[in-house]
């Protein structure tokens, strides 16, 4: 097929528009053809041929100058020395702003990873919104691209077909365009799905030969049936296209065996009022297949689609699927927001009186009305139903980077889609400019801020409660560092101490020349070994210097020694390690606590916890947290037989981000209405945090009331407690030390 002419073109546009403006369209002509020049097409063809085509293509859709000039000038400005401003010059403002949007549409890949997909779909929206007509080339461009295909790579040519199918089909049918969006789809699916296209198109080959003569015999008997009872119509009588068969043997799971309308018929009558009466007189001809029948005419589809549907057993036993429709229905059907286009004086032409009206063309105002305010967030994406949005929400960064998310997702998943190191660090979000918890929904549209701190470890209990793969391993890898992080840390303060009191210098160096006596691969597991008390000190301290005399050891063999009065306690299993209790010396080389959430592996002793201005002690647990005693604590007398497990530790508090500690109180209170209201309130009046109260009642008179409460340190704990003490409703309060 040769080249279209100059002349060709303004005839097929004069078929329609009598009122063109020649003049124009000769003149982009000429522009394009010297702005191309010689480039060539892969097919060999001039490049120039491309434009004409996608013209050529737009003039069955009847369009008006300003799209078919914007046709034949799309990629000058891409591909030639062309600019925007020559265009505006040569050809006005309305024509540049179509080229222009065409431009920007062209370097936009669809085809990407999903969430570049979205973030790209929504600038195609934006470009195409302005003018549908924009839209209206850039489907005709596709097309012929589409037709072209097999010129282009192989490896570009699924790109370009999976393309079209998940974007640029759908959006033809959005619009309404029926014809445009089944063949989009048909050459789409040629090299999608290869074999499953070659096999049903044989299929159908087959099912034509045996059955193709029935069709006339239909087509001709509706004719007749209709013209008896005065109705005039038109019937067409056609065989369904391979994709649409193919993706109902999916949806539907049956074989093309079980497919039943292989055979579509449309009808076309004058008036509206005559789809019905076609309608009555169908269903009383043949038996109708209950179920199937559908009136789009009472209410269109959103793309302005209307007609009636019904599938009724024809002549041959075989079923036959009927659409009846007036010419304007068919129209709107085949050429959908195209057939809006209107025709002012003919010179501009706009789309504008109908489309004004087209539902289809609301449809895409406001979803691109919602892409560019992210008001609605609900309707944003939702109503596009592009096949390719449908599980998945659209989020937005404060700069507008667009992040993909599947359904479910929180604002924590959306930190790790950011950045891993933006997951680990998150300690809080803003949605929409609001403050939201870190497990709040998202919402297709949200805008997303993340609250950062520095120096965080993600709570492992995230696991659980994110969607997203990469969140889940970032928190797994995360928490287990932090963990280690924590016994290492630990595990260090320990050994420094040791050193310390064998009166030997302690370096990392050192300790890496004693691993392998110490079987260990990093200086890092030795510290977290120390620090989750599968390794004692000693044995660290012997490691690096097996030289120590044994006489440092002491000579009273295996005594204990019970912590003396002086700060000071001995203890002897096969070692001596002295300990120091925690006394009022400030910069004792005790290990700093510093509460939950520090840099340590801690907890607080169960069933009574411990407070700043307690003296306290550690007992270190193999693989677990280190337990905070109060020194006077009952408890401690279990590992009186351990001595390797008791840590020196002492408070170390940081004045600018206080911290709460917990404690348990005790008390016994006159049973009276509002004896516990008392109780709290004075609790809460006094800043102390309550976080259980268990009640028991040992005589009809009295509560025994126990309280787990936090408090700042021992003096916010002991004017609580003397504040109870006066409330006329308690006998007796006492701290609780387990």
């Amino acid at each position: 097929m040769g080249m279209m002419r100059q002349y060709e073109l303004v005839d097929r546009v004069k078929r329609y528009n009598p009122n063109t403006d020649e003049e124009l369209l000769n003149r982009a002509y000429v522009y394009a053809m010297r702005a191309h020049g010689t480039q060539k097409r892969a097919s060999g063809d001039p490049f120039f041929a491309h434009p004409l085509e996608v013209a050529a293509i737009l003039t069955e859709l009847k369009l008006d100058d300003a799209t078919i000039v914007a046709a034949v000038l799309h990629d000058t400005v891409e591909d030639t020395e062309a600019t925007l401003e020559e265009i505006e010059t040569l050809f006005g403002p309305d024509i540049r702003r179509l080229v222009d949007g065409l431009t920007k549409i062209k370097k936009l890949d669809l085809v990407s990873k999903k969430a570049a997909q979205g973030e790209n779909f929504r600038k195609l929206l934006l470009a195409i919104v302005d003018d549908i007509r924009v839209l209206l080339v850039k489907l005709a461009d596709r097309l012929h691209n589409m037709r072209t295909l097999h010129y282009v790579p192989p490896e570009k040519r699924l790109r370009v077909a999976e393309e079209t199918i998940e974007i640029y089909a759908p959006l033809a049918g959005r619009m309404g365009m029926q014809e445009l969006r089944e063949e989009l789809e048909e050459l789409a699916f040629r090299h999608i799905k290869p074999e499953a296209h070659a096999t049903i198109t044989k299929r159908l080959e087959e099912v034509t030969q045996r059955e193709g003569k029935v069709i006339g015999e239909i087509e001709s008997d509706l004719k007749a049936k209709l013209a008896e009872r005065g109705i005039e119509a038109q019937v067409y009588g056609r065989r369904k296209r391979p994709y649409s068969i193919w993706k109902k043997m999916e949806r539907k799971s049956v074989s093309f065996e079980q497919l039943s309308d292989i055979f579509g018929f449309r009808v076309i009558v004058d008036k509206p009022e005559d789809c019905y009466r076609v309608l009555g007189i169908v269903h009383m001809t043949w038996p109708m297949v209950p179920g199937r029948y559908k009136d789009y005419i009472s209410t269109p589809k959103q793309n302005d689609y209307r007609s009636l549907h019904t599938t009724v057993v024809g002549p041959g036993r075989q079923r036959v699927e009927l659409q009846i429709r007036t010419d304007g229905m068919d129209r709107v059907a085949e050429f959908g927001i195209a057939a809006h286009a209107r025709y002012k004086d003919g010179r501009t032409a706009g789309v504008v009186a109908a489309a004004d009206e087209s539902r289809a063309y609301q449809w895409l105002r406001r979803t691109v009305d919602l892409l560019a305010e992210g008001d609605n967030p609900e309707e944003f994406l939702e109503h596009t139903k592009l096949e390719l949005f449908h599980d998945q929400v659209f989020c937005f960064t404060p700069k507008g980077r667009l992040i993909a998310l599947p359904r479910g997702a929180t604002p924590i998943d959306f930190a790790y889609a950011v950045h891993t190191d933006v997951g680990n660090t998150a300690v809080g979000a803003k949605i929409n400019g609001r403050i939201a918890p870190l497990l709040t929904e998202l919402q297709n549209g949200d805008e997303v801020e993340i609250t950062r701190a520095e120096g965080q470890a993600p709570p492992a209990a995230w696991e659980s409660l994110v969607v997203t793969g990469k969140a889940r391993a970032a928190i797994r890898r995360a928490t287990r560092v932090a963990v280690r992080r924590q016994y290492a840390g630990l595990g260090r303060q320990i050994l420094e101490r040791a050193f310390m009191r064998a009166e030997r210098p302690f370096s990392d160096d050192k300790l890496k020349a004693a691993l392998k006596r110490l079987a260990r691969t990093a200086v890092d597991d030795v510290l977290a070994a120390v620090g989750r008390g599968e390794m004692f000190s000693g044995d660290v301290v012997r490691a690096v210097y097996p030289d120590l005399e044994p006489e440092k050891r002491g000579a009273t063999g295996d005594a204990k020694a019970k912590p003396s009065g002086k700060g000071w306690f001995e203890l002897r299993q096969g070692e001596n390690l002295k300990f120091k209790l925690p006394n009022e010396t400030p910069g004792s080389d005790a290990i700093p606590i510093r509460g939950l959430g520090g840099d340590l592996p801690v907890r607080f002793a169960p069933g009574g916890g411990a407070v700043p201005g307690d003296r306290i002690v550690g007992i270190l647990t193999p693989g677990e947290a280190v337990t905070i005693y109060p020194i006077q604590s009952p408890s401690l007398a279990a590992f009186d037989n351990e001595p390797e497990r008791w840590l020196d530790v002492r408070w170390d508090l940081d004045d600018k981000r206080p911290q709460r500690f917990p404690a348990r109180i005790q008390l016994n209170s006159i049973n009276e209405p509002g004896s516990l209201a008392q109780i709290t309130t004075t609790i809460a009046e006094h800043d102390g945090n309550i976080d259980a109260v268990s009640m028991v009642r040992p005589t009809p008179d009295f509560t025994d009331v126990t309280i787990d409460l936090t408090v700042w340190d021992l003096k916010h704990l002991s004017a609580i407690i003397s504040e109870l003490r006066e409330k006329r409703v308690i006998s007796r309060v006492e701290r609780v030390v387990a």
